[in-house]
C-alpha cells in the first residue's frame, strides 16, 4: 500500500524538485533545498537498499578513490569517456589486483550527440612465440608454476584502447585525464582492509617475483590496513603514458623493460608483439529482454552468451515466478546449464574462429532449447548437450560505469585475468602483467572439448566479460557488467531480471543474493537464501552447496531524470559518487 502511494505522489514531487522544493523541506517548513540535493529524497521506503541518486553525472566503480577520480574529471567538464579512462588508470593505482594497464578489456560507449554505439575491444592477443605446449606440464595440462610467469603473459590493451577511446571520443586533453592516477601513484594511497587482505592471502605466490616483492611489499610484508603505498614506479610508467601517449608503452621505454624481463624470465613476448597490437572498433551485438534493447559486447566477449542466457529466461513469466523464489532460481539454474553447454562448444578467439553470433542470439533457438526445461526436475549435466544455433541464422577483474550530464555513457570491464594477473611485474614499471595467455584450452581432453579455444599466434582469447548498456525511449537506460569469471554472465542477468521483471531500484536489484550454476557442477547459492530454498532445489534434482559472494556489478539507472547508482557492497572499496549542479 505504501509503495502505491509513493509511487502516486512520486511525479507531484519530482514536480517540486523542478521548482526547487523538497521534500525534507515541506515536511518540515524551512527554505527550499537545491533541486538536485532534494532528488536524494526520493525513495521508496519498502526498500532496504536505496540507490545513490545525482543529476549531473555519476560514476560506479569498485574502488571509492577511482570513482572520486571519475567524478572530479566530470566536475571539471570531461564528459563519461574522460571519466571512464580517468578511472581505470586510478584503479590501476588503487585496485592493483585487477585495474591494469597491463591487462585488456572490453568497453561499450554511447555517444549522445550522434546517438551512436560502440564496442571497442582492447583484450589481450596471443604473443607470435605460442606453442601448443607453452604452458603445459610433464603430465599434458595446464602447468600453475608456468601460468604465473612471463609465459602466461597476452600483449596487453589497456593502454591502447584507453588512448584510442579518450583522444577519439573525450573532450579534455589527455594528459588531464591520466594526471589524477599519476599523483595518486607518487603521492601514495592509504593501504585499506580490502586491499592489505589481497596482498595478506597472494603473499606466498607474489614474493617470489622479485620486483613484486619490492613494490608492493615491505621486506616481504604485505602493508597494514592505513599505510601509505608509494608506487614510484607505477608513477613514473603513468607518466610515460601521459607524455608520450600509447607509443610510450607500445613503442617506448615501457614496453621495452616488458620485453626484456620477459626475455629473461623464458616468456615469448616481444617487441614485435607489442608493435603490432590493434584494437578493435565495431558495432556491438544487440538482444531485447522483455522489449528493453539490449547493447552487447561482440566475441570474443561473452555478450553474446548473455543475450543468450536473457532469451532463454525470456520463455518463461518471471515476474510470476516470484523474485528468488524456488521456481524462478530452478529457471535461471536451467537456462544457465544450456547456456554453458553451448559456450564450450561455439565459443573461441578470433581472428581465426567465427562464433555463429546470430544463431546463438535467435528468439527461435531460445525457445528451442528452452523447451528441453521441465519445471519439476533437473536437468541431468552428465549428457547435456550443446544445441545447434546453426540452423537458427577469474574472478578478479573490475567493472564500473559512467554516466555524464550530457547523455554519455561507458559500461566498461578490464582485466588482468587472475588476481594480480601472472604475480610478475617488470623492473621499472610498477604494475602487474595479465595472464590471459592461460585462458586457452591447453590439455588435450579440454581441447577437444571447446576446439574453438585453441592457442594460436595473435589470437585473442575467449572471455567471460559482458558489460551492457540497456535502452529506452533510444537512450541509455541502464548499465552494469561484473567481475567474475564464468560467474559474470549470470551475474549480470540477474540485476537485469531483478530491475525489468520484478521492478526493483538498483540497488536492491544489486543486493539481492544470487545463484550460480554452470553446465558440469552443482547448484551454488550465495549467502542469504532461506534454508527452504535449497531443499525446495535439492527436491527436483539440483546439488546444492554454498558459495561465496558472486561478482561486483557496479551499475547505473537512469530514470526520472535522474541517475540511480546501485553499488555492489560484495567489495568492499566500491563506490557510487554522483555529480551534483
Amino acid at each position: 500500500m505504501f509503495k502505491r502511494l509513493m509511487r502516486a505522489i512520486k511525479p507531484a514531487l519530482l514536480g517540486l524538485i523542478a521548482m526547487g522544493v523538497s521534500s525534507a523541506a515541506l515536511a518540515q517548513g524551512t527554505a527550499a533545498a537545491p533541486a538536485a540535493n532534494a532528488a536524494s529524497y526520493i525513495i521508496e521506503y519498502d526498500a532496504i537498499h536505496h540507490p545513490v541518486v545525482a543529476a549531473e553525472g555519476m560514476v560506479v566503480s569498485q574502488n571509492a578513490i577511482a570513482s572520486d577520480v571519475g567524478r572530479a574529471i566530470l566536475a571539471k567538464g570531461g564528459n563519461a569517456v574522460d571519466a571512464a579512462v580517468a578511472t581505470g588508470l586510478a584503479l590501476a593505482v588503487t585496485l592493483p589486483r585487477a585495474g591494469n594497464i597491463g591487462g585488456g578489456g572490453f568497453m561499450l560507449v554511447y555517444l549522445a550527440e550522434t546517438k551512436q554505439t560502440l564496442a571497442i575491444e582492447y583484450y589481450g592477443a596471443a604473443p607470435r612465440g605460442i606453442t601448443p605446449t607453452l604452458l603445459t606440464g610433464a603430465n599434458g595440462k595446464l602447468d600453475p608454476a608456468k601460468r604465473y610467469s612471463y609465459r602466461g603473459v597476452a600483449v596487453p590493451g589497456t593502454p591502447a584502447g584507453f588512448y584510442f577511446a579518450q583522444r577519439k571520443y573525450g573532450k579534455l586533453s589527455w594528459r588531464a585525464v591520466v594526471q589524477p592516477a599519476v599523483d595518486l601513484a607518487r603521492r601514495g594511497v592509504f593501504v585499506s582492509d580490502d586491499m592489505a587482505y589481497a596482498f595478506r592471502v597472494k603473499a606466498p605466490e607474489l614474493v617470489r617475483d622479485p620486483v613484486a616483492a619490492s613494490t608492493v611489499y615491505r621486506q616481504g610484508q604485505p602493508y597494514a590496513r592505513g599505510e601509505r603505498l608509494v608506487q614510484k614506479d607505477l608513477a613514473w610508467s603513468l607518466a610515460q603514458l601521459r607524455d608520450k601517449g600509447a607509443d610510450a608503452f607500445y613503442h617506448g621505454e615501457v614496453g621495452r623493460r616488458i620485453v626484456s624481463a620477459s626475455a629473461a624470465n623464458g616468456g615469448v613476448l616481444t617487441a614485435q608483439d607489442l608493435a603490432d597490437y590493434q584494437i578493435k572498433v565495431q558495432e556491438p551485438l544487440w538482444t531485447t529482454y522483455r522489449g528493453v534493447k539490449i547493447a552487447l559486447m561482440p566475441p570474443p566477449s561473452a555478450g553474446v552468451l548473455l543475450g543468450e542466457l536473457l532469451n532463454l529466461i525470456e520463455t518463461f513469466p518471471m515476474k510470476d515466478l516470484g523474485q528468488n523464489s524456488s521456481d524462478s532460481l530452478h529457471v535461471l539454474a536451467e537456462t544457465s546449464k544450456l547456456m554453458f553447454a553451448d559456450r564450450a562448444r561455439y565459443m573461441g578467439g578470433y581472428p581465426d574462429y567465427v562464433v555463429p553470433t546470430q544463431g546463438l542470439l535467435s528468439k527461435a533457438y531460445a525457445r528451442d532449447r528452452a523447451a528441453t526445461i521441465r519445471m519439476d526436475a533437473s536437468l541431468p549435466s552428465v549428457s547435456l548437450k550443446p544445441g545447434d544455433p546453426v540452423g537458427f541464422a577469474s574472478r578478479d577483474t573490475t567493472h564500473y560505469s559512467v554516466v555524464d550530464r550530457y547523455g554519455n555513457a561507458v559500461s566498461n570491464t578490464f582485466t588482468l585475468g587472475s588476481d594480480f594477473g601472472a604475480h610478475v611485474m617488470a623492473p621499472g614499471t610498477g604494475f602487474f602483467l595479465n595472464d590471459a595467455v592461460a585462458n586457452f584450452a591447453w590439455d588435450a581432453a579440454q581441447a577437444a572439448a571447446e576446439p574453438a579455444n585453441a592457442p594460436a599466434p595473435g589470437k585473442r582469447v575467449i572471455s567471460t566479460i559482458s558489460p551492457v548498456i540497456a535502452f529506452k525511449d533510444g537512450k541509455p537506460w541502464l548499465l552494469s557488467g561484473s567481475p567474475g569469471g564464468t560467474r559474470i554472465m549470470p551475474t549480470v542477468a540477474q540485476v537485469l531480471v531483478n530491475v525489468i521483471d520484478h521492478d526493483l531500484n538498483i540497488a536492491e536489484a544489486t543486493e539481492r543474493p544470487r545463484l550460480y550454476q554452470d553446465d558440469k557442477g552443482g547448484l551454488e547459492l550465495e549467502p542469504g537464501f532461506p534454508r527452504d530454498i535449497a531443499r525446495l532445489l535439492e527436491a527436483r534434482g539440483h546439488r546444492v552447496t554454498e558459495g561465496l559472494t558472486m561478482g561486483s556489478a557496479q551499475s547505473i539507472l537512469v530514470g526520472d531524470g535522474l541517475l540511480h547508482g546501485g553499488v555492489d557492497t560484495r567489495r568492499p572499496d566500491a563506490a557510487a559518487l554522483g555529480l551534483e549542479p
